[in-house]
């Protein structure tokens, strides 16, 4: 009897937040690739995820529960673009050298991301996915939220939503409560989640909200693992 053929190893582009997780749902439920890791920037500065400021102590649950050995990414605040790309060149150039040969991203349809993402990843070895591209977003975060996915607004951008939106839940009370003209998963950087349960994850988080503190624009909501 033929041997069943190996799947291809792929790391997912973690963000600690919705759509990198559904991603992940969404892969593990294809059963393409075999996803041997999640790979995430985190500000060195603040011991925190990069662009969500959630801390390291919640991504690092989150990786267990999904089941997802954690490659952290340490990037200074803030981060000049070369130190960036050297980073992250590292990282990949070490995934190459473990035979993974794709990297999974929770993008949803900003064209110019993905170009980016594209072209830097070609000649490395690694090919990009991204299972949720242009899904209509108003359905998908329906789905997401249909799907079990638990989330909390951890980032919210002070030039298109009020501060009081960080720190909410992010479901059909939520989505009711956008404002119109904003994107009901916050792909044009609306806002920024934390997921802390979800079909992606073996056990729902115990988080619980906190301080919400503004800065650079932004209101971010201090989320903590409960006691």
């Amino acid at each position: 009897m033929a041997k069943p053929k190996a799947r291809p190893k792929a790391l997912i582009s973690w963000s600690s937040g919705k759509d990198s997780a559904f991603s992940l749902y969404e892969v593990r439920g294809a059963g393409e690739f075999d996803v041997v890791g999640a790979l995430t920037t985190v500000t060195e500065t603040f011991g925190r995820v990069s662009i969500h400021g959630v801390r390291q102590e919640i991504l690092q649950e989150q990786c267990e529960a999904a089941g997802l050995p954690l490659r952290i990414v340490p990037i200074p605040y803030p981060c000049p673009n070369e130190i960036y790309e050297a980073r992250m060149g590292e990282a990949v150039a070490a995934a190459v050298r473990e035979g993974i040969t794709h990297m999974i991203f929770g993008d949803l349809f900003l064209a110019d991301i993905r170009a980016y993402r594209e072209l830097k990843l070609a000649g490395t070895g690694i090919t990009p996915v991204f299972p949720l591209w242009e899904r209509p977003t108003s359905a998908l975060a329906q789905a997401m939220i249909a799907s079990g996915l638990e989330a909390y607004l951890a980032t919210v951008d002070l030039k298109k939503l009020p501060a009081e939106f960080a720190g909410r839940k992010f479901d059909a009370q939520l989505l009711a409560d956008l404002p119109e003209g904003i994107d009901p998963c916050g792909e044009n950087g609306e806002f920024h989640t934390c997921v802390i349960a979800g079909p992606m994850f073996s056990r729902p988080l115990s988080v619980e909200t906190g301080e919400r503190v503004i800065r650079d624009g932004y209101a971010y909501c201090d989320l903590a693992m409960s006691a």
